[in-house]
């Protein structure tokens, strides 16, 4: 069975209230270690996140004449969200936040797309489950290769594709899956090869399978223009 994100989160998560002061959001940072702090109103709702991005530019000085006109619109803004004296007011409200059954696949594509390293596990009512970063995405790439290699041959061979798993040879080595053997079509490799791509843990496959029949359509013949025939006839 695919794993969800409910499975690799992190559920004990650090946060912080909105009316925290900037002193305690930086001291919670340090006591755990920690990056980025979902920030949860007084019902536990998340509100927002603060970042260490969010803190630094107390330290960075604004620049005086021409400079605060060079300095841009967004430099700006991030300056006067730094000025804030508790959580409320540092926090970025645009958190990227991700149900826990979703799978691990829409994480990592969330995350790939929002530029993201963690997503905030919520329900449907707005409340923190869990923490999920790349790096609990990429556990997945830990799995056994004699676990992989199993579900490969029963779950995807004997049972999805109903093909005799003794006709099939399966090898996994560091998550790269080896395939041999005979399939009755020529389209099942294709089928067989994807199949196997999309199994937890796997890096890649390796395919050197035969067929007995190809039942792939031929490639169709390319189209060549060809210039209209000329009238023989003179111009009159």
């Amino acid at each position: 069975m695919r794993r969800a994100v409910r499975d690799v989160m992190t559920s004990a998560v650090v946060v912080v209230r909105d009316a925290a002061p900037f002193k305690e959001v930086v001291r919670r940072m340090q006591e755990h270690r920690v990056s980025a702090l979902p920030v949860v109103d007084g019902e536990e709702h998340l509100v927002g996140i603060v970042s260490e991005g969010d803190l630094i530019l107390k330290e960075d000085p604004a620049p005086e004449g021409e400079g605060q006109l060079l300095e841009g619109r967004h430099r700006w803004m991030d300056r006067q969200k730094a000025a804030g004296f508790m959580a409320s007011q540092l926090m970025t409200t645009r958190v990227v936040t991700i149900g826990p059954d979703a799978s691990l696949g829409d994480a990592a594509g969330l995350m790939h797309r929002n530029t993201v390293k963690r997503l905030v596990v919520t329900d449907l009512g707005g409340r923190i489950l869990g923490v999920v970063s790349r790096a609990d995405l990429l556990k997945v790439f830990l799995r056994d290769d004699l676990e992989i290699a199993h579900e490969i041959a029963e779950d995807i061979v004997r049972r999805t594709l109903w093909i005799d798993p003794a006709t099939i040879r399966v090898v996994v080595k560091e998550g790269v899956v080896g395939l041999g053997g005979q399939v009755e079509r020529r389209s099942l490799i294709r089928v067989l090869v994807g199949l196997v791509e999309a199994v937890e843990g796997v890096v890649g496959v390796d395919e050197h399978l035969s067929f007995l029949t190809d039942d792939t359509p031929p490639f169709a013949e390319p189209l060549t223009a060809t210039a209209p025939a000329r009238d023989p006839r003179p111009a009159s």
